[in-house]
């Protein structure tokens, strides 16, 4: 049998073909008018994703990068910060912190629990002196959403600054980040930005700012003052991801023509049907405040983990993401991010039940796909 590659992964996710196409176009020079005009088109289309007035920089880096640029121009070594930890990422932000010199209050959860903005408020009543908050929207190695809204209210009644990794979350579930007051947000490419890994984007509020001018942290490529400066001049301080810049504009293009209240609606509806599918079959999610970007599930007792996550990928090519660190062989994770439809998810559900099946765990099969199939025909358009 033919065998078709499916990408369900939380990232790299599918790219549409209109964007896959524009990367084999003649490369340009970026010290052009020409490439300057593609630029700044991508920098309008992020801000409508941000939902940000504030400038948001382009650099040629993973998600990672933004999450280091927020670090170092934001804290002197010494300063107090709180990190929340609920899984691989939330645990980056601390150790990011620790490498600069930050003093890390870290609050570490079980992946999948929730930490709640009162919870958040009690931190900061007993730590004044904190100067950042570390947080993520969506946190990929739990399928957690976390309560941004709440933490920039809280966060704004304190002279602290909100900083949001939403590498995963940005662009498919909400979070405006003027009207939430958030002070910095990072993303990245690859997710429901749709186009390959390789780009960071990072935006600073002016409360945010004033802690960039007082920072002393050493920094070169991820200054931020010499991304501000560039930007004033339609380019960047240092040799961009050309082809990417063309086809994030490419994407941009499809996202603005759709609108973000259509696409977070989207994003909605293949959550639901993927919960619905795994329920159906007597699965148990991990999160207690699941979100749309994608579902971890918990391994049935008595199934390798590890070897159903093998079959899926080489089996039946369906390439879904495995569990991480303590949850490796635990948990497995079907995205359902960026530019995916609701077919990718019977297609997902389809090649679990084969496998799940194979691996000799008892349920009725084909109850995945139908739960996932009723939540999908009451909400087609």
């Amino acid at each position: 049998m033919i065998k078709k590659y499916y990408l369900l992964s939380p990232g790299p996710t599918p790219i549409p073909e209109k964007v896959l196409s524009v990367a084999a176009e003649p490369i340009i020079h970026h010290r052009t008018s020409e490439f300057s005009d593609i630029f700044m088109d991508v920098v309008e289309g992020l801000k409508y994703v941000f939902q940000t007035k504030e400038d948001v920089f382009v650099l040629t880096s993973s998600g990672t990068g933004a999450m280091e640029m927020a670090v170092a121009n934001l804290i002197n070594p010494g300063d107090k910060v709180i990190t929340i930890n609920g899984g691989k990422f939330g645990e980056r932000w601390g150790q990011i912190c620790r490498a600069y010199g930050a003093e890390v209050r870290e609050i570490v959860l079980e992946w999948g629990d929730d930490f709640t903005k009162d919870q958040l408020a009690e931190e900061l009543k007993a730590h004044p002196e904190t100067k950042v908050v570390f947080t993520t929207l969506s946190e990929t190695s739990s399928g957690t959403v976390y309560d941004i809204q709440g933490y920039g209210e809280v966060v704004a009644q304190t002279e602290a600054v909100l900083v949001v990794d939403g590498i995963s979350g940005l662009g498919a579930t909400p979070c405006p980040m003027d009207e939430w007051q958030v002070d910095v947000m990072v993303s990245g490419s690859q997710k429901s930005f749709m186009i390959p890994p390789g780009l960071a984007y990072i935006a600073f509020s002016p409360k945010a700012w004033r802690l960039v001018e007082a920072s002393t942290c050493p920094k070169y490529y991820f200054d931020a003052k010499k991304y501000k400066k560039s930007l004033a001049k339609r380019t960047t301080p240092y040799t961009p991801g050309v082809s990417l810049i063309i086809q994030q504009k490419k994407a941009l293009d499809i996202i603005r023509e759709q609108g973000l209240e259509k696409i977070f609606e989207h994003h909605r509806i293949l959550g639901e049907a993927t919960r619905a599918g795994v329920k159906a079959i007597g699965l148990e999610l991990l999160s207690k405040r699941p979100g749309n970007i994608l579902t971890a599930v918990k391994v049935p007792a008595g199934i390798d983990g590890l070897q159903l996550v093998k079959i899926m990928q080489g089996k039946y090519m369906a390439y879904i993401a495995g569990g991480q660190d303590p949850y490796k062989g635990k948990i497995f994770r079907i995205a359902h991010l960026g530019y995916m439809g609701g077919f990718d998810i019977i297609t997902a559900l389809t090649a679990l039940e084969m496998t799940l099946s194979e691996l000799g765990y008892k349920f009725e099969k084909g109850q995945a796909i139908k739960a996932a199939e009723e939540i999908l025909m009451e909400n087609w358009e």
